[in-house]
């Protein structure tokens, strides 16, 4: 949880502090709400506080991690801000996760860790034992056939 606040923020103190505000939310979120899984609903909590920093904290400077990471996306992904969006967005992350679901193992660790931590290719090549090369080649790979996968479902590019 905190790794992935470090990794949009690429500052520790600010993802320390990002983390103290997750605690504060969570405690003030929970009693009204029941999530069905705790743990996503904290990974989302702690990730969507740190975007907010990020986007605070960049305002007007040069894209950070996080946004080139956005940039590799935007190939795959529309985003068409309509009254339907949020209705767009929830069949989006529907058809993602079935898109996740028909990777193996290796390629769904790749894709989560790159856009879902926002880790660098070199933590990926360290964790999945491919080299760099192999890393951001497969990671092109993976958003071509997203691309290909949300068409063919009817969502366009």
């Amino acid at each position: 949880m905190p790794e992935s606040a470090t990794n949009i923020l690429c500052n520790h103190q600010d993802a320390e502090e990002c983390v103290n505000d997750y605690y504060l939310g969570v405690w003030n979120a929970i009693p009204p709400k029941r999530p069905n899984s705790l743990l996503a609903f904290v990974c989302r909590f702690v990730r969507n506080i740190s975007i907010n920093r990020y986007e605070y904290n960049s305002a007007q400077k040069r894209k950070g991690v996080y946004d080139v990471c956005l940039d590799e996306l935007q190939e795959c992904i529309s985003s068409d801000e309509t009254v339907e969006s949020e209705y767009n967005a929830n069949e989006l992350s529907r058809l993602i996760d079935e898109y996740l679901d028909t990777l193996d193992n290796t390629n769904r660790m790749v894709f989560v860790r790159r856009y879902w931590y926002i880790d660098s290719f070199e933590d990926i090549s360290s964790m999945s034992g491919l080299s760099e090369g192999a890393v951001r080649t497969r990671l092109s790979r993976l958003r071509s056939n997203l691309k290909e996968f949300l068409q063919s479902r009817g969502v366009i590019v």
